[in-house]
């Protein structure tokens, strides 16, 4: 190899690695870094709620029937948190498990959670009937601490489109977004919640909104 290609490749390979560097310098600066987390991996909102942060956007109102056969809005629990959720009482797993986790969020809250609201909004118009909501409720435990909601395609599509719900039934299941909104005393969206969230950094959101006025 000649002196004159050596020195060729040892300007290129240089280059290179400028370009490497330059590279990994903007992608560090045009990332932000991430928000402080729990050991579950669920953020930490500007307001110390955990989740993701979802600006005090108004949320939309609603109306529909629980598993008694009550009409039932978002808009009648204005000065308590509420929690609303997308649930199908056929769903032969997650939504089972994130009843569960509800239920044990409201234990943890003791006599605080008489003072906050859950809504289950459902993503099966054809099969959840107000008889099977009651069914599903009582089989977790929640007959009497939330309200498990149905009505009807047209009712509920309106619904799962202003919470950014996905719903389409295949089958026997009905394939469809989890998510679970945090929402404070005037009716404002603070935090959204997965279906893998812990039952107590739900009962620390909620304990939290009840403390603000």
């Amino acid at each position: 190899m000649s002196w004159r290609l050596a020195s060729r490749l040892s300007v290129i390979t240089l280059a290179v690695i400028v370009v490497i560097l330059i590279t990994v310098i903007q992608h560090n600066r045009a990332t932000p870094s991430s928000p402080s987390s729990s050991s579950s991996g669920t953020s930490t909102s500007a307001s110390g709620l955990q989740g993701t942060d979802l600006n005090g956007t108004p949320a939309p109102n609603f109306q529909l029937t629980d598993q008694y056969g009550k009409t039932v809005s978002l808009a009648q629990f204005r000065g308590k948190p509420v929690v609303v959720t997308f649930l199908y009482t056929h769903c032969p797993d997650v939504c089972p498990l994130t009843a569960e986790h509800l239920h044990t969020t409201l234990q943890q809250l003791g006599s605080d959670a008489k003072n906050v609201a859950i809504l289950a909004v459902s993503t099966d118009p054809k099969r959840d009937t107000t008889a099977e909501a009651l069914k599903f409720s009582t089989e977790h435990n929640m007959q009497d601490y939330w309200h498990f909601l149905t009505g009807t395609q047209q009712q509920l599509s309106p619904i799962w489109s202003s919470y950014s719900i996905y719903a389409q039934q295949q089958q026997q299941k009905v394939n469809h977004s989890s998510a679970l909104y945090v929402i404070d005393k005037k009716g404002n969206e603070r935090v959204y919640m997965g279906d893998d969230f812990d039952p107590a950094q739900m009962a620390g959101n909620l304990k939290q909104l009840l403390k603000e006025n």
